[in-house]
C-alpha cells in the first residue's frame, strides 16, 4: 500500500499533467480558431431615418398614418390646407391667359402694320404718279405751280408714313423674336409661374418618399407647420446595418469584405445573421463626441479606444427576422482572409429609392397647353 506522501505526489503530478494538457489544448484552440476571429458585444443596429418635413407654410388638415405603421413609397401621409395654393394656381392660370392674349394681340398688331404698309405704299405710289403727271403738265403751263407743290408734298408725306409703319413693324417683330405664341418668352415665363403654383399645390399632399415604418410622429391635426419643420420620420427597416465598436487592437487584421456572424439579443442564439464588413469609421467614437477628450494634461490615463465598423446584413435574413434601430447585437468577424482593403471605397451599393417631392406629373403640362390653345387661336409665327 502506497504511503500518503506517494499518493500526494501522484495527485500533484496528475494535476500538473492536466494543466499542461489543458494549456496545450487551449493554445491549439486559440491558434487554430480563436486567432482567426474578433468579437464584440458593443454593436447596435443602425439605419436611415428619413425625415418627413413640410415644404410650405400651411395648416394640417388630416393625418393618414401613425407611429409604428408600415407605409409604402408614394403613400399619402399628411394633407395640408390647399386654400392658398388653389388661389395661387387660379392667379397663375389667369396671368398665363392674359399673357397669351397680349402676345396674340401683338401678332395681330404685326398683321395690321403689314396691311397698313401695303395701303400706304399704294397711296404713296398713286401720289407719286399724280405728282409726275402734274409736273409734266406744269412744264407746258397747263397746271398751276401751287398744285404741283401740293402733289409733291402729299407724295413725300405718304412715303414718310410708309417708313414710320415699317419701323413700327420692325419693333413689333423684335418683341416677337420669330417665336410662336406657345414659345414666346413672356408666355414661357407665365407658364413657369403655373408650374410653380402647381408645385405649391402638390406640396399640400405630403407622401412617403420610401418604404418603411413611421416613427417619431409629432404633427397634430390643426397645427400650423412651417417650411422645413419635421413632422415625422420613416425608417426603411429593410435597409438596416450594424455598427460594431471594436477595440483598436482588434482592427489589425480586419479588412473590408470579411464575413461576419451576428446574433441579436431580441432573438438570442436561435437566429444567426450573416453579413460582411463594409467599412471602418474615419475615427474613434470619442473623436466625434460632442466634447472630444483632451489628453494634454498631467493626469492623463491611456484608454483603449473603440472604432465603429459598419457591417452589412443579408437582406433576406433581415426580411425573415426583422430588426429595429438601436437593438443590441453580438458580432464575430472572420479575419482569416486579409486580402481586402483597409479603407472602404464604396459602402452603399445603390441609392435609397425615393419619390421626388417636386414631381407634379403631366397634368400641369396639359393644363398649360389647354390654356395657351384656348387663348391664342392658331398660334402661328410672325
Amino acid at each position: 500500500m502506497a504511503s500518503p506522501e506517494i499518493n500526494r505526489r501522484r495527485g500533484l503530478t496528475a494535476i500538473g499533467v492536466i494543466l499542461v494538457v489543458g494549456l496545450i489544448a487551449y493554445g491549439a484552440y486559440w491558434l487554430l480558431y480563436l486567432s482567426h476571429y474578433e468579437s464584440t458585444d458593443d454593436a447596435y443596429v443602425s439605419g436611415d431615418v428619413v425625415a418627413i418635413t413640410s415644404l410650405e407654410n400651411a395648416t394640417v388638415l388630416a393625418i393618414h398614418v401613425d407611429s409604428t405603421q408600415t407605409v409604402k413609397r408614394g403613400q399619402l401621409l399628411v394633407d395640408l390646407d390647399p386654400a392658398r395654393a388653389n388661389i395661387e394656381m387660379a392667379n397663375a392660370r389667369a396671368e398665363l391667359a392674359r399673357t397669351v392674349r397680349d402676345v396674340k394681340s401683338t401678332f395681330s398688331r404685326a398683321d395690321e402694320l403689314r396691311a397698313l404698309i401695303r395701303q400706304r405704299e399704294a397711296e404713296a405710289q398713286r401720289a407719286e404718279s399724280s405728282y409726275k403727271r402734274r409736273a409734266d403738265l406744269g412744264a407746258d403751263g397747263a397746271v398751276a405751280r401751287e398744285d404741283i407743290d401740293n402733289a409733291r408734298d402729299e407724295a413725300a408725306e405718304l412715303r414718310a408714313q410708309v417708313a414710320v409703319a415699317r419701323e413700327q413693324l420692325n419693333a413689333t417683330l423684335a418683341m416677337l423674336g420669330g417665336t410662336s405664341v406657345a414659345d414666346n418668352p413672356m408666355v414661357l415665363a407665365a407658364a413657369g409661374k403655373v408650374r410653380q403654383a402647381a408645385l405649391f399645390l402638390a406640396h399640400m399632399r405630403i407622401i412617403a418618399p420610401v418604404d418603411g415604418t413611421v416613427a417619431q410622429r409629432t404633427v397634430q391635426v390643426g397645427q400650423h407647420v412651417r417650411q422645413g419643420e419635421p413632422l415625422m420620420a420613416v425608417v426603411p427597416l429593410s435597409e438596416v446595418w450594424v455598427d460594431a465598436n471594436f477595440k483598436e487592437v482588434q482592427l489589425t487584421d480586419m479588412r473590408v469584405g470579411q464575413p461576419v456572424e451576428l446574433e441579436a439579443d431580441i432573438y438570442g442564439g436561435d437566429v444567426t445573421y450573416h453579413g460582411k464588413v463594409a467599412g471602418f469609421s474615419a475615427g474613434s467614437g470619442s473623436a466625434f463626441a460632442l466634447l472630444p477628450p483632451q489628453n494634454a494634461s498631467g493626469n492623463w490615463i491611456k484608454i483603449v479606444q473603440r472604432v465603429p465598423v459598419r457591417i452589412l446584413l443579408d437582406p433576406e435574413e433581415v426580411k425573415k427576422h426583422p430588426l429595429r434601430i438601436g437593438l443590441s447585437m453580438q458580432a464575430t468577424v472572420d479575419i482569416k482572409d486579409k486580402s481586402g482593403q483597409v479603407i472602404a471605397t464604396e459602402v452603399r451599393h445603390a441609392p435609397i429609392p425615393s419619390k421626388p417631392v417636386d414631381d407634379v406629373g403631366p397634368d400641369v403640362e396639359s393644363l398649360i397647353a389647354e390654356t395657351i390653345a384656348a387663348n391664342s387661336g392658331d398660334g402661328r409665327k410672325p
